[in-house]
């Protein structure tokens, strides 16, 4: 367990190795990891996607609905998170061919960067929120990128439910769905991911010997305000601190994980019934322990819930459907530019 720096810093640019970042997150921060991975490709080396579904999914069946905002609703909902049979769920080659229409415009980077990454997959098998067979789609998806063979790992067959799995004893079971989605296992999948990433990694540390800093995110998303917290945060390893090359990681909580979670009840937020876990994705996941090890800066972008005539994302998931606007999935969409800027302030 690690404790927060009750001070807000700005964060600090670092020794980081140009094109070795990777990123990864769970649910709406897997769907958000493989539009950040295909919109700044050129930057990251790596992805792990833990419960998500494949590029601009929420477009599986544009006419879902009469208006685009609607469809892509209905989609996300309904195809991409628990397709009646699999056969009407999302589908990587129609993904791709939007991801290829996407590039050639310019708005995210060549698709050709990807083939030589390294990318995790895993969907739990008692995993009752997003459906198996959706994260299959987004393991074909990189498949046809690309990336094959021992690059690409895809776990299936783990009896999780939707989670992000540790060894925590005061974390829940491993087969329920329920917040706050971390759930016990035997074993740690930031770690299983980061070992993916950088097969060449140490063993993580025992006792931590760097900071996790608050950083105010305002300042690299303007006043926008795209439903992203007030702050985010990051674990600097002391060797990195001391200007040692270094690497970033990129860690997307899902829904309901976010530090300033709480729930929404008739458009208002019921501050008094917060729920008690708000930082546990960037304390108790286990990323820090291994990016100590490893030189490894992890940083913690914070989306926040919002249900107001503008913005319908109560329980503070990342915008992997368009709630911010039909320009979502590329490198001009607000979190994805946000979460960039962040990145290039480290270094990366």
């Amino acid at each position: 367990m690690i404790g927060i720096d009750p001070k807000v810093e700005q964060l600090s640019k670092y020794n980081v190795v140009a094109g070795e970042s990777s990123v990864s997150g769970l649910s709406s921060g897997a769907f958000m990891t493989v539009q950040l991975h295909l919109a700044h490709s050129a930057r990251f080396c790596g992805a792990g996607v833990i419960a998500g579904g494949p590029y601009r999914c929420s477009e599986s069946f544009p006419k879902a609905a009469f208006t685009p905002d609607d469809a892509r609703t209905q989609n996300a909902l309904y195809i991409c998170m628990s397709p009646l049979v699999p056969s009407v769920g999302p589908d990587a080659e129609h993904s791709l061919r939007l991801a290829r229409n996407t590039a050639a415009e310019g708005l995210i980077d060549p698709l050709a960067n990807i083939a030589d990454d390294r990318v995790y997959v895993f969907t739990g098998s008692k995993d009752t929120v997003v459906a198996s067979s959706v994260v299959a789609q987004t393991r074909r998806l990189y498949e046809l990128l690309g990336v094959t063979g021992e690059r690409l790992r895809y776990i299936d067959h783990v009896p999780a439910g939707h989670s992000i799995i540790t060894t925590n004893p005061e974390d829940v079971p491993l087969g329920l769905n329920q917040p706050p989605y971390i759930n016990r296992g035997d074993f740690i999948q930031s770690h299983d991911v980061l070992n993916h990433i950088y097969p060449w990694l140490k063993p993580a540390s025992e006792r931590l010997t760097g900071k996790l800093i608050r950083f105010d995110q305002s300042e690299f998303f303007g006043l926008a305000g795209p439903s992203m917290s007030s702050f985010g945060y990051a674990y600097i390893p002391a060797a990195v601190a001391a200007g040692a090359q270094a690497r970033v990681h990129i860690a997307l909580h899902g829904c309901k994980q976010g530090y300033n979670y709480t729930n929404y009840v008739n458009g208002r937020a019921d501050v008094q019934n917060m729920p008690p876990y708000g930082n546990r994705y960037i304390t108790t996941t286990g990323y820090n322990e291994i990016a100590d090890a490893n030189d490894i800066i992890v940083l913690y972008p914070q989306a926040e819930g919002l249900d107001d005539v503008n913005t319908l994302n109560p329980e503070g998931c990342w915008d992997w459907w368009g709630y911010t606007g039909g320009d979502y999935f590329s490198k001009n969409a607000y979190q994805i530019a946000a979460i960039a800027r962040m990145l290039e302030r480290l270094g990366g």
